[in-house]
């Protein structure tokens, strides 16, 4: 990580542990949409003394700052996504792959949100990705 990037974690009030970096590192491109137990069992490698708990809490401190988006495509458990522009999403079935969709979507808002500020929206699309549908 430069230390440029570090510079600026540290200007927006983040505390950087080596844990924190790496996990920081670990997000910065990052486009398979990980889970935290990815990031855990990724870092445990280098980072022995890690803990489950510490990957959750960082990655729960960075939705809440921004710094990244907490994605609730799975029921069984949480993805995070790096990139925080608003996007759309594809999820494979069988082999669980989300990839990133950033074609614009219009959709009309629903004549039950009239009266809300509706600031943004995500569609999910559901299949097989061409891997699992050969």
């Amino acid at each position: 990580m430069t230390e440029e990037k570090i510079l600026f974690y540290k200007k927006l009030g983040l505390k950087l542990t080596p844990q924190r970096l790496a996990i920081l590192e670990f997000l910065e491109g990052n486009t398979s949409h990980p889970s935290a137990e990815d990031i855990y069992r990724a870092l445990k490698k280098n980072f022995p003394s890690i803990s489950f708990a510490t990957v959750y809490n960082t990655l729960e401190l960075l939705v809440r700052k921004g710094f990244i988006k907490e994605l609730n495509i799975e029921s069984s458990r949480k993805r995070f996504d790096p990139l925080t522009h608003p996007h759309h999403h594809f999820f494979c079935k069988r082999c669980r792959k989300i990839v990133d969709v950033n074609q614009k979507i219009d959709i009309p808002i629903p004549e039950e949100l009239k009266d809300y500020d509706v600031e943004e929206f995500q569609v999910v699309f559901y299949g097989l990705c061409p891997d699992c549908k050969s």
